[in-house]
């Protein structure tokens, strides 16, 4: 009897769990998870809702919806298994799902119902779970592998499905980057995504709890990195919200290659400068009793004006005669481009997932089985691949895990 085990009962591990004792009834699968009990961190997916996949995921994505030393290989996984699949996969479960835009949701809008569905298909496949175990190594022994944890376990073939870094809370404490280094694996530099980023002498402290539309651009040394635009959060350390998410993995790196990590604000994306100057001058023409706080009131959130102008060098109860056209340019040029200096991110326990990790380009794609030795495969956030918000991390879990689920079976024994 073949024994495959899979360490980490996160999505990646769970989906390849599945996946192996479908495609062979008769092997013994079996989850080493440390935490209490497995999926926990699918719980928390999509505030709670689960976004499974995303419509969009393809061969055409990969460089809009992926990062990592090599896209490539991330195609390749893609291409074997994209958001059909996914569905398919779900759908075998008994999931109902929907789409809200181009994201996937469950039915029900309930991640406990994806987890409680994978839970009743281990036990109908008879997985074994084991809780509470923490893998010390990974060793080799003759044709398979000695498993080293509070007890011992052995197997002809292991997945190594461990996480990340991220919401450590929730079972991913990096373990699983030593234990894929005894195999001759190199780790890109594993830093916070998809994380919220605190302001150096935030000059926004005052307009906490603020919701606006910007664009937000990351700067490393002064070289824009990447963009997005959406709803910007200000918090009392520094911002969050969608765009910020995204463009927060190479603010990482940065602060990582201690390189100058700036933010570039642009708190009214869907006008150019000339617009907006023109606005302002529309605005204020012919209200020569008003304050220009008074005039933008029609413009901003009340909290943001004084810091906007502050940052202009102009005081709110400055009134429209005092104000010269050459001023009103600058409050333009402040509200299109505003630099925030980034001290950090909010740190590993608070960022949805981990950007770095062991390198695409010593793993299989076609199988996810190792390059560096035969017989130890690699799935999900363990692997040097990050994705965007919207679906697309859970699904390199549910893909990365499936592909390996499926070859770790038939592959031949050593």
């Amino acid at each position: 009897m073949r024994r495959i085990g899979i360490i980490g009962g996160g999505a990646a591990g769970i989906a390849a769990a599945i996946t192996a004792a479908r495609n062979d009834r008769q092997a013994k699968v079996f989850i080493l998870e440390q935490k209490d009990r497995i999926g926990r961190k699918i719980l928390a997916t999509g505030n709670g809702r689960c976004n499974l996949t995303n419509c969009q995921i393809g061969s055409a994505c990969v460089e809009s919806c992926y990062r990592g030393e090599n896209l490539a290989a991330v195609d390749e996984v893609l291409r074997q298994f994209g958001y059909k699949e996914t569905w398919r996969f779900f759908e075998s479960l008994g999931l109902v799902m929907k789409t809200r835009g181009d994201y996937v949701y469950p039915r029900s809008d309930q991640a406990a119902s994806v987890l409680e569905l994978l839970n009743l298909e281990l036990k109908h496949l008879g997985v074994e779970i084991h809780c509470g175990i923490h893998v010390q190594s990974v060793i080799r022994e003759g044709k398979a592998f000695g498993i080293r944890a509070e007890r011992s376990f052995h197997a002809d073939r292991v997945i190594l499905a461990c996480g990340g870094k991220a919401a450590s809370a929730l079972g991913s404490d990096g373990s699983g980057y030593p234990l894929a280094k005894t195999f001759g694996h190199s780790i890109a530099p594993v830093v916070p995504a998809l994380v919220q980023l605190r302001v150096k002498a935030h000059p926004f402290a005052k307009a906490s709890g603020v919701r606006t539309d910007a664009r937000v651009t990351a700067l490393i040394d002064g070289v824009p990195a990447e963009e997005d635009t959406g709803e910007l959060q200000i918090t009392a350390y520094g911002i969050s919200g969608i765009p910020v998410f995204q463009i927060s993995r190479h603010i990482a790196l940065g602060l990582y290659q201690k390189k100058r990590a700036e933010v570039e604000l642009d708190l009214l994306p869907e006008y150019t400068e000339e617009e907006l100057s023109g606005l302002l001058a529309k605005i204020t023409a012919n209200r020569t009793e008003l304050t220009i706080g008074e005039c933008l009131a029609g413009i901003f959130n009340q909290k943001l004006i004084p810091r906007i102008l502050e940052q202009a060098g102009v005081r709110m109860q400055t009134r429209v005669p005092e104000l010269s056209r050459h001023k009103l340019k600058d409050i333009a040029d402040r509200c299109k481009k505003i630099r925030l200096t980034i001290q950090d991110t909010n740190g590993f326990e608070n960022a949805q997932v981990c950007a770095g990790g062991v390198r695409m380009d010593e793993v299989d794609p076609r199988t996810m089985e190792s390059k560096k030795r035969k017989g130890i495969y690699l799935a999900g956030e363990l692997l040097d691949v990050d994705g965007i918000c919207g679906g697309y991390n859970l699904h390199w879990a549910w893909a990365t895990g499936c592909i390996a689920g499926k070859a770790v079976v038939s592959s031949r024994c050593m």
